[in-house]
């Protein structure tokens, strides 16, 4: 980048409508610091390092490695481009040097990462090392290769849990052998995912053990809140924590960035209405790439990355640049996922949107620029993204583009808590029933599970959950030990997804476009859903759940389509509760029914409602955990609110206290959903609730309950802070409202949450 990044900021403000950049946040070059290399470390091996330009190691990475080395399970969490490969390569590659046998296993979790940590340790070339993925594209014979010869495997969750656990006896060697497991980008195993990888890395222990191994663990993260009880969580181990990041870094521009007003535009209910995220960070993308700054913008959706990349082509239409932007996201087939890689790294494309699975760790060197549209969830995958640029000795930019929604808002409008609040801790939950349960019948099914196995999975909770399991006759307990009895393996969706994904298919040539999880087929690919595909659009003809499949024909529609359904929550059981006089506060288990029941045309690109076109699709069942409060209906009509009132009240609480969870929890807006009510069947009482979108919870609506006053004050603050009148994307209303965002009430839902804050003590 020839133009500094601060400069280029402020030209990218020029000619725009009002004024977007509402702070700019310079972070500081910092000198590096190294060290000798340890003793321990063969010649040959530093050598081969020193080959590809790494000459001192930074002390950071030594400090790690040398517990490693030790035998304690360590985790370096510290900034994107710090050599934390380095840091676990380094032991990893002593111990294959060596002339006793040794295996190692590196998990990532994307392909993506596998295959370029598979590049770079070609390039090293570190004596004794054989290398070799495994993941879904590797062919059988390729896979029985590598269980004879290959020493250092380079896999993902999935592929251990599908591939390598379940056959054990096959990969004898590799157990028996193995010396360490390197976990990289941890950080990226959190809710429901890190939950079932925490179980997966348990089952690995136990059947490494069987062969006689005791493996070291490895983890690297970005920086995260408290990284060694994180980490310990996620491996089921006492672990070493290195932090101190000793690389040098060439800094940081960090320019907080709010999309402008529409003039004489109105959105829904007569809301006033912001320029798009989307549209915005197009132009931005366009704007960077026609200069010929190398960029990423990191986008949340699919469909978003689809909209961003399709923009940004049509305004370099005319200058001869618009091949060199492309979209990169999950769903790709695997030969346009290297291609699209690959002309990232030899910059024959100047300019990417891509969801996060560029932001896992793949060596992208030489970008000049980040964009991120909307905030990324945690300030974790913040910096992970935003440090994606300004390697070497170039300084960076990176553009955080405000959504219209109530937590990205409230963060431009507060950059301290952005640049000055600690980054959060990784939630999960391991012994989650609903998730405990199916890998426990996978271990089961692995090796008899015996009593001192219960350890690795907490005794009480997996015995709990093994008696269960033995009166749907699933186990069987003989003698001390417990055996699997059904007839085929359980189905276990790491990811999150249940049952198999649905292919989407263009229905006249019969072309694989993609594909989308099974849970999000009735949102995303309904009858008469619009469905983006590199800048492609094409309208669903037919869902065919059956066959797992949706087929498509190719159409550019004036609109855009958004699902509308219904919900109904029955609580289950009280975990914990508090009592506040006229408000109560809860958590505990609920049952969840969702049913899509129709979707919405809305013209494009003003996002006029066309009309609403009912569907028949059947309703699903979520049993999850939900936070939830009540307040009491006298207490709110002496506050001043009317009975008539009441819907629309709590429904725009609720909506803003969705928006602003990720505040004070490590989840997404679209990893929970709410429901209000003026009258539930249950409390008796005006309720609001608040739950996790995964089947068993996944410790987001618990930081709820625990963070309740930090949560609500903030939901307080980011709708009173809000320039509108009556409310609007920025404060109460949802992009995934299934009502439409029907009734709302601005004034009303300060109302409610007033009452809430003054009624607990401080």
């Amino acid at each position: 980048m020839t133009v500094p990044p601060g400069d280029l900021l402020r030209r990218l403000t020029v000619h725009r409508d009002g004024e977007p950049l509402r702070h700019v946040h310079e972070v500081a070059a910092r000198p590096g610091e190294t060290v000798d290399w340890p003793r321990w470390a063969p010649e040959t091996v530093i050598e081969a390092f020193a080959d590809v330009g790494i000459d001192r190691p930074w002390r950071h990475q030594v400090v790690a490695a040398d517990h490693a080395h030790h035998g304690r399970h360590t985790v370096i969490a510290t900034g994107t481009a710090s050599g934390k490969s380095l840091a676990y390569l380094l032991p990893v590659t002593t111990a294959l040097s060596d002339d006793e046998p040794a295996t190692a296993i590196y998990l990532s979790p994307t392909k993506a990462l596998a295959a370029d940590q598979f590049r770079n340790l070609n390039s090293v070339g570190a004596p004794g090392c054989v290398p070799a993925v495994l993941d879904g594209d590797t062919p059988y014979d390729r896979r029985q290769w590598i269980g004879r010869h290959a020493n250092l495997i380079l896999t993902n969750p999935d592929m251990l849990h599908h591939a390598i656990l379940p056959r054990h006896d096959r990969w004898a060697r590799l157990l028996r052998r193995l010396r360490y497991i390197v976990v990289d980008e941890c950080h990226a195993y959190r809710g429901v995912f890190g939950s079932h990888v925490a179980l997966v890395l348990r089952r690995l222990r136990r059947l490494a053990a069987y062969y006689g191994a005791s493996p070291t663990f490895i983890a690297a993260s970005a920086t995260t809140g408290d990284p060694a009880f994180g980490t310990a969580r996620l491996l089921g181990v006492d672990v070493e924590a290195v932090t101190e990041d000793t690389s040098p870094h060439p800094g940081v521009t960090f320019g907080l960035w709010e999309p402008p007003m529409l003039p004489d535009v109105t959105g829904e209910h007569g809301a006033p209405q912001r320029k798009s995220a989307l549209t915005e960070t197009g132009d931005l993308l366009a704007a960077l790439v026609d200069r010929k700054i190398r960029t990423v913008a990191f986008v949340r959706s699919r469909r978003g990355v689809e909209l961003v990349s399709s923009l940004a082509r049509e305004k370099l239409a005319d200058t001869g640049r618009s091949s060199r932007v492309a979209a990169y996201r999950s769903g790709y087939l695997r030969d346009d996922r290297r291609r699209l890689e690959a002309g990232l790294r030899d910059g024959a494309l100047l300019g990417v949107a891509a969801t996060n699975a560029l932001e896992l760790g793949i060596d992208i060197a030489g970008l000049d620029a980040v964009l991120l549209c909307g905030y990324p969830g945690t300030l974790a995958s913040l910096w992970q993204q935003a440090g994606r640029a300004g390697r070497g000795n170039v300084p960076a930019l990176a553009v955080l583009v405000a959504r219209d929604d109530p937590l990205d808002t409230y963060l431009v409008h507060h950059p301290e808590a952005v640049f000055s609040r600690p980054v959060e801790a990784c939630v999960l939950d391991p012994v989650n029933p609903y998730i405990l349960g199916p890998h426990l019948l996978c271990a089961a099914d692995e090796l008899a599970l015996r009593p001192q196995d219960l350890d690795l999975f907490g005794a009480e909770d997996s015995q709990s959950v093994l008696t269960e399991l033995a009166e749907a006759r699933l186990v069987r307990r003989r003698g001390s030990s417990w055996y699997f009895t059904g007839r085929r393996r359980p189905d276990v969706a790491l990811r999150g997804a249940v049952g198999e994904p649905i292919d989407v298919i263009e229905t006249d040539s019969g072309e694989l476009l993609g594909t989308v999880d099974a849970g999000s087929a009735h949102s995303l690919v309904h009858p008469g859903a619009v469905y983006l595909h590199q800048g492609s659009s094409y309208v669903v003809d037919k869902l065919d759940e059956a066959d797992h499949a949706a087929f498509v024909h190719s159409a550019k529609p004036e609109y855009s389509t958004y699902p509308r359904s219904s919900t109904d929550i029955n609580i289950r059981k009280v975990r914990r509760y508090f009592d506040a006089g006229p408000v109560g506060l809860y958590f505990g288990d609920v049952e969840v029914v969702n049913q899509v029941v129709a979707y919405q045309r809305r013209r494009l690109p003003g996002g006029e409602v066309m009309d609403e076109v009912p569907l028949d699709l059947p309703a699903r069942e979520l049993h999850t955990v939900a936070v939830w409060w009540t307040v009491s209906e006298k207490t709110l009509t002496e506050a001043g609110l009317a009975r008539a009132e009441l819907p629309g009240a709590l429904h725009a609480a609720e909506h803003a206290a969705i928006g602003l969870l990720p505040l004070v929890a490590t989840c997404d807006r679209w990893d929970i959903g709410g429901l209000s009510t003026a009258g539930h069947t249950d409390t008796e009482a005006p309720t609001v609730f608040v739950y996790d979108g995964h089947h068993g919870g996944a410790g987001f609506a618990e930081r709820g309950y625990t963070a309740w006053r930090d949560w609500l004050a903030a939901t307080c603050e980011a709708i009173t802070a809000c320039g509108c009148e009556y409310g609007c994307p920025s404060c109460v209303q949802s992009p995934k409202c299934g009502n439409g965002n029907e009734p709302l009430s601005k004034s009303g839902a300060l109302t409610v949450l007033d009452v809430i804050l003054k009624a607990a003590p401080v």
